[in-house]
């Protein structure tokens, strides 16, 4: 199922790309982003890890700097039945987590630094279940192609926007499709992201309460999260394409931005886990 879900992204996602690339540049832009699509999708599936790990900034987290966590990921992936993911660190005093890997075999784990000083055990533990189920399920090569194609296409329209103010302009029909495309495709691909995001969220926490037995622990930890993001704490110096990467939204949803959000309202995730007891 998770080979269809990725087949069926890059496809609509490439045809979202290609449709912008011939909306902005005509015949010859078609083929462009076409084999820009396929060299981008090329990339993010064998790079994922590695372009999700630096477009976070996160750096490796040695065992000996951490051995408690270490053993903390070690007793739960054998728990989970995966091999044991790498472990990196975000610095970010927002606490946060995500996970990325194109495979269980090729997966990372990342724990800001904010989280490692908030959580206590069970609730790192509910957390670090979390990631490692979208490890299990394969969502992290979905969320990472997600990512690397809605941030390119969302680059590709700033590009066009910059040739419509200050290049040669299409004229009647050719304007309105140029002028559509640059609105609606890169919307289209937020949508399509979302959805999947969104869905992936709910069914991770199911299964984390699961590894670690202890849904409570995962509840108290959203808990906590929630409480700093809503009390105005510090948002993450990460790209907006990454966001829907993480346990929960790292930049804050205020206003109109809440209907494109890429996570489901924490405030259910909790009263599902609380009804798992």
């Amino acid at each position: 199922m998770y080979r269809f879900k990725t087949f069926l992204l890059m496809t609509l996602l490439t045809v979202i790309f290609i449709i912008l690339g011939g909306a902005i540049a005509g015949e010859g832009g078609l083929f462009t982003a076409f084999i820009f699509a396929l060299v981008l999708n090329f990339i993010s599936y064998w790079y994922s890890d590695r372009i999700a790990i630096k477009m976070t900034k996160s750096k490796p987290l040695p065992k000996e700097k951490a051995p408690n966590l270490h053993r903390m990921i070690e007793d739960l992936s054998r728990k989970a039945d995966l091999p044991k993911p790498d472990v990196y660190i975000t610095p970010s005093n927002q606490p946060n987590a995500f996970a990325t890997g194109r495979s269980p075999n090729k997966a990372a784990i990342a724990l800001t630094e904010g989280i490692m000083d908030m959580l206590d055990k069970e609730e790192l533990e509910g957390v670090i279940a979390h990631e490692l189920s979208h490890i299990k399920n394969r969502d992290t090569l979905i969320s990472t192609l997600a990512a690397v194609m809605a941030g390119a296409l969302a680059f590709i329209a700033r590009l066009g926007r910059y040739r419509m103010l200050f290049g040669r302009r299409n004229k009647g029909a050719g304007a309105l499709l140029q002028i559509a495309a640059l609105i609606f495709a890169p919307l289209a691909a937020i949508i399509v992201k979302m959805a999947i995001s969104r869905t992936r969220e709910y069914k991770a926490d199911a299964r984390a309460a699961e590894i670690s037995g202890r849904p409570d622990g995962l509840a108290s930890a959203l808990e906590k999260m929630e409480r700093y993001m809503k009390s105005g704490g510090e948002n993450m110096e990460v790209n907006e394409a990454t966001s829907h990467m993480f346990i929960l939204n790292p930049l804050s949803s205020e206003g109109i931005s809440k209907l494109f959000s890429s996570h489901p309202p924490t405030e259910d995730r909790i009263t599902r886990l609380r009804q798992m007891r």
